[in-house]
Protein backbone atom coordinates (compact mmCIF):
# COMPACT_ATOMS: atom_id res chain seq x y z
CA UNK A 1 0.00 0.00 0.00
CA UNK A 2 1.04 3.41 -0.92
CA UNK A 3 0.80 6.26 1.66
CA UNK A 4 2.83 8.81 -0.13
CA UNK A 5 1.63 11.99 -1.24
CA UNK A 6 1.30 12.28 -4.53
CA UNK A 7 3.61 14.37 -6.41
CA UNK A 8 2.55 17.03 -9.32
CA UNK A 9 -0.30 19.68 -9.24
CA UNK A 10 -2.62 19.50 -6.53
CA UNK A 11 -5.84 18.80 -7.23
CA UNK A 12 -8.67 21.46 -7.47
CA UNK A 13 -10.05 19.94 -4.55
CA UNK A 14 -7.71 21.12 -2.34
CA UNK A 15 -7.73 24.89 -3.45
CA UNK A 16 -12.00 24.84 -3.22
CA UNK A 17 -12.44 26.63 -0.08
CA UNK A 18 -9.78 29.51 -0.70
CA UNK A 19 -11.25 29.72 -3.99
CA UNK A 20 -14.84 30.40 -2.75
CA UNK A 21 -13.73 32.44 0.12
CA UNK A 22 -11.61 34.80 -3.24
CA UNK A 23 -14.47 34.63 -5.46
CA UNK A 24 -17.04 35.78 -2.74
CA UNK A 25 -14.85 38.10 -1.54
CA UNK A 26 -14.64 39.26 -5.08
CA UNK A 27 -18.47 39.51 -5.43
CA UNK A 28 -19.10 40.83 -2.04
CA UNK A 29 -17.03 43.85 -3.32
CA UNK A 30 -18.20 44.45 -6.78
CA UNK A 31 -21.80 44.65 -5.20
CA UNK A 32 -20.48 47.18 -3.02
CA UNK A 33 -18.85 49.21 -5.46
CA UNK A 34 -21.94 49.17 -7.91
CA UNK A 35 -24.12 50.28 -4.95
CA UNK A 36 -21.99 52.73 -4.01
CA UNK A 37 -21.59 53.68 -7.33
CA UNK A 38 -25.52 54.15 -7.85
CA UNK A 39 -26.14 56.03 -4.90
CA UNK A 40 -24.12 59.04 -6.42
CA UNK A 41 -27.18 59.64 -8.59
CA UNK A 42 -29.19 60.23 -4.99
CA UNK A 43 -28.42 63.42 -3.86
CA UNK A 44 -29.95 65.41 -1.58
CA UNK A 45 -31.82 68.77 -1.93
CA UNK A 46 -29.24 71.50 -1.23
CA UNK A 47 -30.27 74.43 1.79
CA UNK A 48 -29.27 77.59 -0.62
CA UNK A 49 -31.20 80.60 -0.74
CA UNK A 50 -29.39 83.99 -1.27
CA UNK A 51 -32.25 85.77 -0.35
CA UNK A 52 -32.10 88.46 2.11
CA UNK A 53 -35.11 87.13 4.33
CA UNK A 54 -37.16 89.78 6.34
CA UNK A 55 -37.38 86.93 9.08
CA UNK A 56 -33.95 87.30 9.78
CA UNK A 57 -32.51 87.58 13.71
CA UNK A 58 -30.85 90.92 12.86
CA UNK A 59 -34.43 92.51 11.75
CA UNK A 60 -35.92 92.42 15.07
CA UNK A 61 -32.49 92.15 17.66
CA UNK A 62 -29.55 94.23 17.31
CA UNK A 63 -27.13 92.00 16.07
CA UNK A 64 -23.35 93.90 16.01
CA UNK A 65 -21.43 93.42 13.22
CA UNK A 66 -18.75 91.48 14.91
CA UNK A 67 -20.96 88.87 16.68
CA UNK A 68 -23.00 88.78 12.87
CA UNK A 69 -19.49 88.04 11.91
CA UNK A 70 -18.93 85.10 14.41
CA UNK A 71 -22.99 83.43 13.59
CA UNK A 72 -21.82 83.53 9.76
CA UNK A 73 -18.64 81.44 10.11
CA UNK A 74 -19.16 79.17 12.98
CA UNK A 75 -23.28 78.72 13.18
CA UNK A 76 -24.66 79.65 9.64
CA UNK A 77 -23.90 76.36 7.70
CA UNK A 78 -26.07 74.68 10.30
CA UNK A 79 -28.86 77.39 11.09
CA UNK A 80 -29.96 79.33 8.36
CA UNK A 81 -31.16 78.83 5.16
CA UNK A 82 -28.08 79.14 3.49
CA UNK A 83 -25.52 76.59 3.77
CA UNK A 84 -21.61 76.61 2.46
CA UNK A 85 -20.97 73.02 1.28
CA UNK A 86 -17.91 71.87 1.29
CA UNK A 87 -16.42 69.26 -1.83
CA UNK A 88 -17.46 66.00 0.35
CA UNK A 89 -20.96 67.19 0.65
CA UNK A 90 -21.70 65.59 -2.90
CA UNK A 91 -20.24 62.02 -2.20
CA UNK A 92 -22.94 59.49 -0.75
CA UNK A 93 -23.69 58.49 2.16
CA UNK A 94 -21.86 61.58 3.39
CA UNK A 95 -24.18 63.88 1.80
CA UNK A 96 -26.89 62.44 3.14
CA UNK A 97 -26.09 62.96 6.86
CA UNK A 98 -24.96 66.09 6.22
CA UNK A 99 -28.41 67.30 4.81
CA UNK A 100 -30.26 65.19 7.68
CA UNK A 101 -27.88 67.01 10.30
CA UNK A 102 -28.80 70.78 8.61
CA UNK A 103 -32.04 69.77 8.86
CA UNK A 104 -31.71 69.23 12.17
CA UNK A 105 -30.16 72.33 13.09
CA UNK A 106 -32.73 74.23 11.47
CA UNK A 107 -35.54 72.65 13.31
CA UNK A 108 -33.88 73.35 16.21
CA UNK A 109 -33.09 76.97 15.67
CA UNK A 110 -33.05 78.62 12.05
CA UNK A 111 -31.79 82.22 12.39
CA UNK A 112 -33.47 83.21 9.20
CA UNK A 113 -36.82 82.28 10.36
CA UNK A 114 -35.70 83.59 14.18
CA UNK A 115 -38.59 86.53 13.61
CA UNK A 116 -41.60 84.16 12.88
CA UNK A 117 -40.82 82.48 16.48
CA UNK A 118 -43.12 83.29 19.28
CA UNK A 119 -41.54 85.86 21.51
CA UNK A 120 -41.21 83.46 24.18
CA UNK A 121 -39.33 80.84 21.94
CA UNK A 122 -36.87 83.91 20.61
CA UNK A 123 -35.99 84.13 24.64
CA UNK A 124 -35.55 80.43 25.00
CA UNK A 125 -33.43 80.36 21.82
CA UNK A 126 -30.82 82.98 23.08
CA UNK A 127 -30.64 81.86 26.49
CA UNK A 128 -29.89 78.38 24.55
CA UNK A 129 -27.19 79.78 22.41
CA UNK A 130 -25.91 81.97 25.20
CA UNK A 131 -25.93 78.31 26.99
CA UNK A 132 -24.54 76.30 24.64
CA UNK A 133 -21.61 78.40 23.57
CA UNK A 134 -20.16 79.37 26.81
CA UNK A 135 -20.67 75.25 27.47
CA UNK A 136 -18.69 74.90 24.21
CA UNK A 137 -21.32 72.51 22.88
CA UNK A 138 -21.67 74.92 19.92
CA UNK A 139 -20.49 74.59 17.20
CA UNK A 140 -20.38 70.81 17.76
CA UNK A 141 -16.63 69.74 17.91
CA UNK A 142 -16.38 67.50 14.30
CA UNK A 143 -17.61 70.91 12.84
CA UNK A 144 -14.93 72.66 14.10
CA UNK A 145 -12.39 69.68 13.39
CA UNK A 146 -13.31 70.63 9.67
CA UNK A 147 -13.76 74.54 9.70
CA UNK A 148 -11.25 75.84 11.69
CA UNK A 149 -12.43 79.44 11.72
CA UNK A 150 -15.40 77.96 13.70
CA UNK A 151 -13.95 77.40 16.45
CA UNK A 152 -14.58 79.93 19.14
CA UNK A 153 -12.16 81.67 21.06
CA UNK A 154 -12.99 83.17 24.84
CA UNK A 155 -13.00 86.77 23.76
CA UNK A 156 -15.65 85.22 20.62
CA UNK A 157 -17.94 83.26 23.04
CA UNK A 158 -18.55 86.26 25.47
CA UNK A 159 -19.57 88.41 22.19
CA UNK A 160 -21.78 86.29 21.59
Amino acid sequence: MDNSIPKGPKSEASFGPQKKKRRWFKSVMLVLLISFMIIQFFQPDKNNNNVVVANNISSIVAVPDSVNKILYTACNDCHSNNTEYPWYSNIQPVGWWLADHITDGKNELNFNEFATYSTKRQLKKLEEIKKEVKKGDMPLEPYSWIHKSAKLDHAQKELI
